[in-house]
């Protein structure tokens, strides 16, 4: 079975109601850590080296967020910027004698951004308060993920969920178990 890493980001997970849930629904999958990188890394200063041993050992890799101005929360974009290195995620190593080999530590891996947005569906797209579709503010993770050498799962968004009751934010949870399971039963076939 595929090991599934995810790296969760909400500045405030104690109080999260959407985004909680949807940990709590992928938390219970097989062979799976996770990284609440607001409890880790307080101060942001992250343990580089020890979040790139956490990416090696995983195949699926989980970005869990809430939409924070049509991006991730500061601390995930800080993680992505200290983690995924020159030499280490993309580019090429460094060498005595000037540029070593080509580096793609994550090539192969399966990034899929989990995410929570306060707007509902119709709030994204022309005639909404947000003027473009969701899809559109994806480009820059998923591309982040790409340029590492990773696939890209298309992106699982709850949206509304604050609003949603519980029976609603449960009946996210399993579609979102059901999804990831799909995804992982995928990876198995891969390899």
């Amino acid at each position: 079975m595929p090991r599934t890493l995810i790296v969760h980001a909400h500045p405030r997970p104690a109080q999260s109601v959407a985004t909680r849930g949807l940990l709590l629904a992928l938390s219970e999958l097989p062979d799976v850590a996770v990284r609440p990188l607001y409890d880790r890394y307080p101060d942001f200063d992250i343990d580089v080296a020890a979040e790139q041993q956490a990416l090696r050992e995983a195949d699926l890799i989980i970005w869990l967020s809430p939409v924070y101005w049509y991006s991730v929360p500061g601390l995930l974009k800080h993680w992505f910027d200290t983690v995924l290195t020159h030499g280490w995620a993309y580019g090429h190593a460094h060498a005595a004698q000037g540029t070593g080999p080509a580096t793609q530590a994550l090539a192969g891996k399966t990034a899929w951004w989990v995410a929570s947005a306060g707007g509902l569906p119709a709030t994204y797209g022309p005639a909404g308060e947000h003027g473009r579709p969701f899809a559109d503010y994806t480009y820059a993770i998923e591309q982040t993920a790409r340029f590492c050498g990773m696939h890209w799962a298309p992106p699982f968004v709850l949206h509304g969920g604050h609003r949603l009751d519980a029976a609603a934010r449960a009946e996210a949870g399993h579609e979102l178990r059901r999804q990831a399971q799909a995804l992982l039963a995928s990876l198995e076939r891969r390899t």
